[in-house]
């Protein structure tokens, strides 16, 4: 156990979120995504596991990764297939932890199921969760930590 770490952040996740720099894409799924497959496209080329649901995932995730301030769509969501404008209980936790992290600074943005697919093969890492809950699945993009940040 480390202080100030929270303990779902295992070392291989940590060492992946440590490995990435900014302006790469961090994949967040749910427990129905095909994450091996797509991981082993990816930079870091294998799925990460984190055993939460989305919302906590997000939560413990955005303690240490900080979102791209250069961009308006640092944070993205599934869509959900043929409505892509729903908005839906999982989407709001997760918009509720990004707020508490940001200061409200983000929206989370929609990308269509097969675009996601597309985006998540050309992220640095993927992070399973064990969300069961249907479209749990996000993209972050690292932004920066400015020299003045205090630790």
């Amino acid at each position: 156990m480390l202080k100030t770490v929270h303990p779902l952040l295992n070392s291989d996740l940590l060492y992946a979120l440590r490995q990435m720099g900014h302006g790469e894409d961090l994949i967040i799924s749910d427990s129905n995504f095909p994450a091996e497959g797509i991981a082993a496209e990816t930079t870091f080329g294998r799925v990460l596991r984190l055993d939460a649901d989305a919302a906590t995932a997000v939560k413990v995730i955005l303690s240490q990764f900080p979102l791209d301030t250069f961009v308006d769509d640092a944070a993205c969501r599934m869509e959900v297939v043929g409505k892509p404008n729903e908005l839906l209980p999982i989407h709001n936790e997760v918009q509720k932890e990004i707020d508490a992290a940001e200061g409200g600074k983000f929206k989370l943005v929609g990308v269509e199921r097969f675009a996601f697919y597309e985006k998540a093969k050309k992220a640095y890492a993927v992070v399973q969760t064990s969300e069961r809950r249907f479209y749990g699945c996000f993209i972050f993009k690292m932004g920066v930590i400015s020299p003045d940040q205090k630790f």
